[in-house]
């Protein structure tokens, strides 16, 4: 007997016309492998306690059959605005994850910090390890001898200042979780609007509303070989901001 096809309305989990306008609204680049996002703060990548929308739900929109949906292959913090890509099936799933897992793909964050970092330009080259304060999960500074430590490296750059708070361009060699956040933090440079690191919800007489850091770029192989750069533009409460 002959499976029946299945229905949008099965397929989309009960998508409404308005969450597939959004999603589709969020597209910067999409071929035969991929599609890629520019993902507003506050959107979760992935379900869980207290989410009510997330991209990884939102993907059944590109589907016709729920087995085929875009499968995520990185993440980036709810708090944090910027690029993700998705890859259209499991073989391309598994290459894109290679390129992460290998460093192949670069990243390039720009965040707006307090303060200024002195030496403007620099590495950040201190140990994370996860754990709970207070019962949230964040990236704590490792000592080297800690067996839970994971290396983590961070290389920024002050791209542009007015004493008070500093733009930064940032490329991180290693990907731990919370990575940026958790080391800004303790060179005294918290992100704007990071309530869980120690950054200011308050600055140049403005009400920061939410974590100031961005995923502008990122640079990766096509299945096909050649490689790509994918790109956004800052935020407009990023230009708002350091106005």
């Amino acid at each position: 007997m002959r499976k029946p096809a299945f229905k949008p309305a099965q397929i989309k989990n009960q998508l409404s016309q308005d969450d597939i306008d959004y999603i589709k609204s969020l597209v910067i680049y999409e071929d035969e492998t991929c599609i890629v996002f520019n993902k507003p703060s506050g959107l979760a990548v992935q379900g869980g306690s207290g989410v009510s929308r997330d991209l990884d739900n939102l993907l059944n929109a590109f589907c016709k059959n729920p087995k085929k949906k875009p499968k995520l292959v990185h993440r980036i913090d709810r708090e944090t605005s910027g690029i993700v890509l998705v890859a259209k099936n499991k073989t391309n799933a598994a290459f894109y994850s290679e390129q992460f897992a290998q460093k192949h793909a670069k990243k390039i964050y720009y965040a707006i910090v307090s303060g200024v970092p002195n030496p403007p330009n620099g590495i950040i080259d201190i140990p994370l390890k996860r754990g709970k304060v207070q019962g949230i999960d964040l990236a704590l500074i490792a000592k080297p001898n800690d067996k839970d430590a994971q290396n983590a490296i961070t290389h920024y750059e002050s791209v542009k200042t007015n004493g008070n708070a500093t733009l930064l361009k940032l490329s991180p060699i290693t990907g731990r979780m919370h990575q940026l956040r958790a080391h800004l933090s303790h060179i005294g440079h918290p992100i704007l609007g990071d309530n869980k690191y120690g950054g200011l919800l308050f600055a140049n007489n403005k009400s920061i509303k939410r974590l100031m850091l961005h995923a502008l770029t990122l640079q990766i192989k096509l299945p096909e070989g050649s490689e790509i750069e994918h790109k956004t533009t800052l935020p407009e409460d990023f230009s708002n901001l350091m106005e």
